[in-house]
């Protein structure tokens, strides 16, 4: 399925993953809207929206910066008229803004729990949403969420139960629209990394420089996510993908190119 033309949005495209995916589809002909926060840049983090969109011009496609909390439905709602005005329709949603907070119980505060709870769940669920009425008059219309597959396993409850159940929510978010879908022939589908990513998430939050370096680059999941979006929306939906595996089945098994260092060992994200 060509992207040329194609309208994507893109929740936190401003750094890391979701500018990954944007790159990746504005260099196949997509226009990319890029909403998220980032209107200043952060050292800590880098990158803003207006970068973001400089980027996925130069790389041949067309962008939108719009700046949005999807903890707010009027800014939900901005984005998607804004993408309607300037390219008549959307056709994908990528559903990558997420926040973490890996605290036991007893140490996590409401508004950390709030702040996960209000992105991960409520703003996918909400951005999704209002996106369904315009997918549904789009072409090999996807929907897309970075969220991992449902692992019961306890030992993903034990330390962070907050950040694992809200996850687990966008998940669940992706399995249940693509049946509730199916008949408009819409895809929903969740991706995750076998591997950390190596992202500022990782770098600030998780495990600093050491981590980095056992880390893959976001291009493994650009990738993955350009395969599952090029497939058939009704044919391809209702899955929680590993990157790893979508690459197998393209016949990509030599991943060492994603390596943040060539040959190194890897760290296994969350929840695989």
């Amino acid at each position: 399925m060509s992207f040329q033309n194609k309208t994507v949005i893109i929740t936190g495209a401003s750094r890391g993953i979701g500018k990954a995916i944007g790159l990746k589809l504005a260099a196949e002909g997509a226009n990319i809207v890029i909403a998220s926060k980032s209107v200043e840049e952060n050292p800590k983090l880098g990158g803003t929206i207006f970068s973001a969109a400089a980027e996925m011009e130069a790389a041949g496609g067309q962008a939108l910066a719009v700046q949005c909390d999807i903890r707010f439905e009027d800014q939900i709602q901005n984005v998607v008229d804004k993408a309607l005005e300037k390219f008549g329709g959307i056709d994908i949603l990528v559903n990558n803004a997420s926040a973490i907070n890996l605290s036991p119980t007893e140490q996590t505060e409401p508004k950390r729990f709030d702040l996960m709870y209000d992105i991960n769940v409520r703003g996918t669920f909400m951005m999704s949403r209002a996106c369904i009425p315009h997918l549904k008059k789009g072409t090999n219309a996807h929907i897309l969420n970075l969220s991992p597959p449902i692992n019961m396993d306890m030992k993903w409850f034990s330390k962070h139960l907050a950040y694992t159940m809200s996850k687990y929510n966008m998940s669940m978010i992706a399995l249940g629209l693509a049946a509730e879908l199916k008949k408009y022939h819409i895809a929903a589908n969740a991706l995750w990394p076998k591997t950390t990513i190596a992202t500022a998430a990782v770098n600030n939050l998780l495990g600093g420089e050491a981590l980095m370096k056992m880390s893959r680059t976001v291009d493994i999941i650009a990738d993955a996510a350009y395969y599952i979006l090029s497939k058939p929306s009704t044919q391809c939906t209702g899955n929680t993908f590993i990157d790893e595996e979508v690459l197998a089945n393209e016949g990509i098994t030599d991943l060492s190119a994603y390596a943040v260092t060539p040959g190194g060992p890897l760290f296994n994200d969350l929840f695989v």
